[in-house]
């Protein structure tokens, strides 16, 4: 069994707006929603306790890594994140993951236990279905544009003056669809089950993600397994913030 690097080791350009904190107690992987970028947990920091270190992990093909292309696949994805994360594996890590992000998160933690043998002390689920439920949508990563800027739009997950801005969107569609894809085409297969507890959160009225959905995951753990639902829709990862991250703050303590 390989052994995780020093924490001197560099994590290269996959961590970004990361505070370092001598004193942490624990580190927190975060993960975005598709489309989504390290950005929007630049300020969990400061509403998280101090001896919380947290570390938005940035894909590729947005912000600094613009110009890198984006995965499309998961197994390719993990196979690369994993090994670029383990310098910061010489603390105790829970890792968070909203939508997208909680299948990649769940996929990490599954091969950091194969490939180093450790386990994050919690697996943070936020709007995202179980791995082995069935999808229920049609695909719409292969639509052309204008098709798949509409189901995007649909979603309410991108501000409508973004959508709008022509220039913009031609940065973001490929990143988008790129995202879409590794969401779509992902495969579960059947592994030991996970040995860390497993909190989700789901939105009262997201109509994507069902409670039930969510309480599938229990099926993913030896450990507890715990629900709580927050008012809002898919995206209440932006207007339930402080709850969510109150409630991030009170289980990892």
């Amino acid at each position: 069994m390989s052994q995780p690097m020093t924490a001197t080791a560099t994590v290269g350009p996959w961590i970004a707006s990361r505070k370092l904190s001598p004193q942490a107690r624990v580190r927190l992987f975060c993960f975005p929603y598709a489309g989504g970028s390290a950005s929007m947990f630049r300020t969990w920091s400061n509403a998280l306790p101090a001896d919380v270190e947290v570390c938005p992990v940035q894909l590729p093909g947005r912000s600094a890594r613009l110009m890198e292309r984006p995965f499309t696949e998961m197994s390719p994805l993990i196979q690369v994140l994993a090994p670029a994360l383990s310098s910061l594996l010489d603390k105790p890590f829970a890792i968070f993951g909203h939508s997208l992000g909680s299948l990649i998160g769940f996929e990490l933690a599954r091969q950091l236990r194969r490939q180093y043998g450790v386990n994050p002390v919690r697996l943070f689920v936020s709007a995202g279905r179980a791995p082995q439920v069935p999808r229920r949508d049609a695909p719409i990563h292969t639509l052309r544009a204008k098709e798949f800027l509409a189901e995007v739009r649909r979603l309410n997950g991108i501000p409508m003056e973004l959508l709008e801005h022509e220039e913009l969107m031609e940065i973001i569609l490929p990143i988008l669809r790129a995202d879409f894809a590794l969401y779509e085409t992902y495969s579960y297969s059947a592994e030991p089950l996970l040995n860390c507890p497993i909190s989700t959160f789901g939105g009262l009225q997201d109509r994507k993600v069902s409670r039930s959905d969510l309480e599938a995951w229990r099926d993913e753990t030896t450990e507890f397994c715990s629900l709580r639902m927050l008012t809002g829709d898919h995206f209440f990862l932006n207007t339930a913030q402080p709850l969510l991250l109150q409630m991030i703050s009170q289980e990892l303590h």
